[in-house]
């Protein structure tokens, strides 16, 4: 969870100057902000409405994912009109019933935006504003039991104002029982009965977003690495789209992602798994050779044994000594094999580290080659099912 929270700092750190968490913090609107890029895709930033409306506090909020306030009655169909839109990175408003801490639900306006890197127009964030949705009154019907034609809360309002007599606090029970009901139907009516934003809603959530993005667009300009709404260039190759970093945070084992297309094959994703088992950040890993982990005892051969594999296109298995970044050896099990694309051509090369020796290793019963085989093949899933739509493009 630490290096979570590292990943998290960073989210923002790298990209903004350190005031804008200051001046998000100004906004009214109820909003999150989103990382596509770290495991799980978590909160990075939950703005102080979001959180009185939810009830939770930002503690409880940072580092998770936003299904944690989706609850039994949730639409699926809605959350997977939600998931399609993260994956094709667009623009997308939908009414949705959430939870809140205390296990009430609500109806809210989903709108969520993308917020892309102006120089190589991969998705930084995403914008979630959630604004409660407010509800026609119901029980006119109701109303129209009280014969001296006041409305049931004027009758309950006047008869509490004046002095009451038997009969009449007989009729004010009446009323009293009605109206409990009338609420009780109320709440129900607000689970069960979708609920519409209306256009006034879904302007102001809209224009919520707009003013969000300025920020962070005017704090972004400080440090250089400008963000925008829309994608002003096409993603620089090795930039993998949201929805693959979404799928591959989802594997929970040691490997990297690199790219052949490049100049010297470098590693384009890493799971958290091999930063835990290498010591190293993740932004001192992207870019880089798979050979900065090999050492001054690292056997030469093995790696021609690697390379050969790489250029004829084949699957390998080595045991090479290789280097954490505190110096200390350890014998790494290495799988290396090449992912296609839908197409059927090579997109990309995992690596799947695993350390020999390492306690616990076997807990699930499952041999270290059984569990390489495994990660590849939930590799090869998501580049496949991804390649044709988000997923990378090569030729």
């Amino acid at each position: 969870m630490d290096s979570q929270l590292g990943l998290i700092e960073q989210s923002f750190n790298t990209r903004y100057s350190l005031w804008v968490r200051e001046a998000l913090e100004e906004f009214p609107d109820n909003f999150t902000i989103t990382d596509p890029s770290i495991s799980g895709h978590p909160i990075v930033f939950a703005s102080p409405g979001f959180l009185k409306m939810s009830g939770y506090s930002k503690q409880e909020v940072i580092g998770q994912n936003g299904r944690m306030f989706q609850g039994p009655r949730t639409n699926r169909r809605s959350v997977m009109e939600i998931r399609e839109a993260i994956r094709e990175e667009r623009t997308i408003q939908i009414n949705l019933l959430n939870y809140r801490k205390d296990g009430t639900p609500f109806w809210m306006l989903f709108h969520m935006s993308p917020v892309f890197g102006k120089e190589d127009g991969r998705v930084i964030h995403f914008v979630a504003v959630q604004a409660p949705i407010l509800r026609k009154s119901r029980g006119r019907n109701l109303e129209n039991l009280c014969e001296d034609g006041y409305g049931m809360g004027d009758m309950v309002y006047g008869s509490c104002r004046r002095e009451v007599c038997s009969d009449s606090l007989v009729e004010l029970g009446r009323v009293l029982a009605l109206k409990e009901i009338s609420d009780s139907d109320c709440r129900e009516l607000e689970i069960e009965e979708p609920c519409e934003a209306s256009e006034l809603e879904k302007r102001r959530a809209a224009a919520a977003f707009n003013n969000i993005l300025s920020v962070l667009t005017h704090y972004s300009e400080l440090t250089g690495k400008l963000v925008c709404e829309k994608r002003c260039s096409l993603p620089r190759a090795g930039c993998l789209s949201s929805s693959l970093n979404i799928s591959l945070g989802r594997i929970k084992q040691s490997f990297v992602l690199t790219d052949p297309h490049l100049p010297d094959m470098p590693i384009v994703y890493a799971s958290d798994a091999f930063l835990k088992l290498t010591g190293y950040a993740q932004h001192e890993v992207l870019g880089h050779n798979c050979r900065f982990l090999s050492g001054v005892d690292t056997d030469c051969s093995t790696q021609y044994r690697i390379k050969e594999s790489i250029q004829s296109e084949k699957a390998c298995t080595v045991r090479i000594l290789n280097y954490r970044k505190d110096k200390s050896s350890f014998w790494n099990l290495l799988h290396i094999s090449p992912v296609r694309n839908a197409s059927g051509k090579i997109a990309y090369y995992v690596s799947v580290q695993i350390e020999e020796g390492c306690p616990n290793q076997d807990r699930h019963g499952l041999s270290p080659e059984m569990k390489q085989l495994s990660a590849v093949g939930a590799v090869k899933i998501a580049v496949r099912s991804l390649s044709m739509g988000a997923g990378p493009s090569k030729s």
